[in-house]
């Protein structure tokens, strides 16, 4: 890893100098085959340049002295041929917050890809001996490390390291017609794959809880399209926060027309329900992705974006904080070295509220429990849809058959004004990339939410 810092020429115009170094370990385990088994390691350089509304961007491979000043050159070049047009209508005086300070996670030592290689064999022969009417079983097992030192022409010079782990495991039977059932669960963890509780120990309550799980989709019954009372389990709820709210909050969004921009200061959830994108810390312990400053060097301070059910913040960079007449909170970031950093989400996530859990669903005398997701979607109107995989029915409330996979859809807006009840756990989670042009590393989390929303029928 290098230990070059980047440094910057004074400059008239704005300038940022990015040294990044990403590196990505990826196993892929089928019923005890190692079917992927991946390390890659990628750095270089980047530079963007701002003049006159213009953005100048430039990335070379290799994190060298020579590849830094080379990136600088060509992004000043490339700035300056873009501003013989003209200044741009857009064109704003950038924020100059300054930030400095070196950042990283200090966890256990890591383990070698035949180490990770070896511990799936163990957790697989685990199952096949106490599952041995499963069809298949399959294991993920993703590492990746972000390190980026940056300089600005305003004065900032910082260190982040990103890390997390993320180990999914899929359980596959059939069901009593003979069709396939399938249903994964992941775990999450800031740093190294030796940082998952992956032990035998650690891992067979929670195997038990998901063959548990599809072996009660064996005799799934299909949901009823329409409208329904459902409680929202709090991993659904961070998503809900992410995709359907997140998004529209993200300042480029709201510059290009999305429905949140006329509606700060103005309902848009029940009173119950609070959303904040966080930095770095959530009630004093450091979250899974923490940023204490951004791909533009600007400080990251926490984004009230709802607060009591009334719109309050927009997530910022630079340049969309001074267009938006907001502060610059430091939510730019960069997935690789040559990408450009876009406004985008850190640890998002509902806040909890004062119900619990088992209450929230005792008050539903008709309606579904949904507990998991495999995908989700959403527009800047708000409007979403998330594949459900596992749900149950509610009856009288108590908890009754699975469903099979349906969709849950509608408009977050209309459904966070609907909600009626919020509990008091919280749950965090970092499993996926969430896409924006490029891919980022994101986490999010919530407490469960009961609402009303439209599920998919047969």
């Amino acid at each position: 890893m290098t230990t070059l810092n980047p440094k910057i020429p004074k400059s008239d115009d704005y300038t940022e100098l990015r040294f990044h170094e990403q590196h990505k370990s990826l196993l892929l385990m089928v019923d005890g085959n190692l079917t992927i088994n991946s390390h890659t390691n990628e750095a270089g350089a980047s530079a963007r340049v701002y003049n006159k509304g213009y953005w100048g961007l430039s990335a070379l491979s290799g994190t060298s002295t020579k590849n830094g000043n080379m990136a600088l050159d060509k992004a000043r070049d490339n700035a300056r041929v873009m501003s013989r047009f003209g200044a741009q209508k857009s064109n704003v005086s950038l924020p100059t917050d300054v930030y400095r300070g070196e950042h990283s996670f200090k966890g256990k030592a890591p383990l070698t890809q035949n180490e990770c290689a070896d511990l799936l064999q163990s957790l697989n022969a685990f199952c096949k001996h106490k599952y041995p009417d499963l069809v298949s079983v399959t294991f993920r097992l993703l590492s990746d490390h972000h390190v980026k030192r940056l300089a600005t022409s305003v004065g900032s010079q910082s260190t982040n390291s990103i890390q997390r782990a993320v180990f999914s495991y899929s359980f596959a039977t059939r069901d009593t017609s003979g069709r396939p059932v399938k249903l994964a669960d992941y775990i999450s963890a800031k740093g190294s794959v030796a940082d998952l509780n992956m032990s035998i120990m650690d891992m067979e309550e929670r195997f038990d809880d998901l063959y548990h799980h599809v072996q009660a989709k064996r005799e799934a019954v299909p949901a009823r399209g329409g409208l329904h009372k459902v409680v929202l389990a709090a991993d659904l709820a961070g998503m809900l926060a992410h995709e359907a709210m997140g998004h529209p909050c993200e300042a480029d969004a709201v510059l290009s027309g999305a429905v949140t921009k006329d509606l700060v200061g103005k309902r848009v959830a029940s009173g119950l329900v609070s959303m904040v994108d966080f930095a770095h810390n959530y009630n004093g312990e450091e979250l899974l992705i923490p940023v204490y400053a951004d791909d533009e060097g600007t400080p990251s301070t926490d984004v009230l974006m709802i607060k009591d059910g009334i719109l309050q913040q927009f997530m910022t960079s630079r340049e969309t904080a001074a267009r938006t007449g907001q502060r610059s909170s430091g939510n730019a970031r960069a997935f690789a070295y040559n990408d450009e950093p876009l406004v985008r989400m850190r640890n998002t996530a509902i806040l909890p509220g004062n119900d619990k859990l088992e209450d929230m669903i005792a008050g539903v005398e008709d309606g579904y429990y949904l507990m998991r997701t495999n995908n989700g979607q959403a527009d800047t109107t708000t409007e979403f849809v998330f594949g459900i995989t596992l749900g149950y029915e509610i009856k009288n409330g108590k908890l009754g058959r699975a469903i099979r996979d349906t969709t849950l859809s509608g408009n977050a807006i209309k459904m966070l004004k609907n909600v009626d009840a919020v509990s008091d756990e919280m749950f965090w989670s970092s499993a996926g990339y969430c896409g924006k042009k490029q891919p980022m590393v994101v986490s999010m989390g919530g407490p469960a939410l009961r609402s009303v929303a439209h599920l998919g029928g047969q």
